[in-house]
């Protein structure tokens, strides 16, 4: 019998133990956190939304441009101040993807299927920027088409800009998606998340252009949504090249996902 059990025993252990057997790695991991994206409603909702933001403000902008007769622009410019809106509606998806968990604590059940911390992290972080960059990219064209018929000939279409534009959109709205998720595991609360990206992305600026000061203004040139503008817009009118702008992008997106990792790290689930 003790010999039974022994030989039983040791093939279990010998199974579990086997060389090679790694799990599904950061690939699972990504397919997990995809499957539970889009298993609940608040992504769809938030898509929505943004699309409706979108179509309604872009339309408005042309309309007010060529009312107002403003000087001609690129059209793609309707798209790009969209973006002070609709880049929340993102903002709450990404947002979402962490602070669903937590709030339900099934995040414990996430870090049981993952325990490797940062590799969970990392591939909410990198599902929450494809969203963001197709979503943004999307919604762009979208405005673009949305905006031509209402600027009447005050807005120019020059296929390279447009482009340029779509693209650049798409990247900032997926750096902004990457700087909620690490902000939102730092806070772990869907209000403390909300409330700090919004602080930074759009209150705190207002609040420097408001003050005035060339301090305060070149302060504001490094805040997120300053610098996303400047890059999105691609006018030459930036205190900075394009290339540089979309570097302090990346800084402050790794910067969150930095202070997410070492809090996640740090406290349990």
């Amino acid at each position: 019998m003790s010999a039974v059990s022994t030989d039983v025993s040791s093939g279990s252990r010998d199974r579990t133990e086997a060389p090679g057997h790694t799990g599904g790695g950061f690939v699972g991991a990504f397919a997990s956190e995809w499957t539970k994206l889009w298993s609940i409603r608040t992504p769809y909702i938030c898509l929505v939304a943004g699309l409706i933001v979108t179509v309604i403000f872009c339309y408005y902008y042309g309309s007010i441009a060529r009312i107002n007769d403003k000087p001609i622009q690129p059209v793609g410019n309707a798209s790009v101040s969209s973006v002070i809106l609709t880049q929340f509606a993102l903002v709450v998806l990404a947002m979402t993807m962490v602070t669903s968990e937590y709030s339900t604590s099934s995040v414990r059940t996430s870090l049981l299927w993952v325990p490797v911390r940062h590799r969970v992290q990392l591939a909410k972080a990198v599902l929450s920027a494809l969203v963001g960059f197709v979503t943004g990219a999307v919604f762009a064209v979208l405005g673009v088409a949305m905006a031509w018929g209402p600027f009447r000939g005050h807005a120019s279409f020059e296929l390279s800009k447009v482009i340029y534009q779509v693209l650049a959109m798409g990247v900032y709205c997926a750096l902004i998606c990457v700087m909620t998720v690490g902000a939102a595991f730092a806070l772990r609360t869907a209000a403390g998340a909300v409330a700090v990206i919004f602080f930074l992305v759009s209150a705190l600026p207002s609040m420097l252009v408001g003050l005035g000061g060339p301090v305060l203004l070149a302060i504001n040139d490094y805040m997120p949504q300053t610098v996303g503008g400047y890059f999105m817009l691609g006018n030459g009118k930036a205190p900075f090249p394009d290339a540089v702008s979309l570097l302090i992008l990346l800084v402050w997106a790794v910067a969150a996902h930095v202070a997410g990792v070492f809090v996640l790290r740090r406290r349990d689930a």
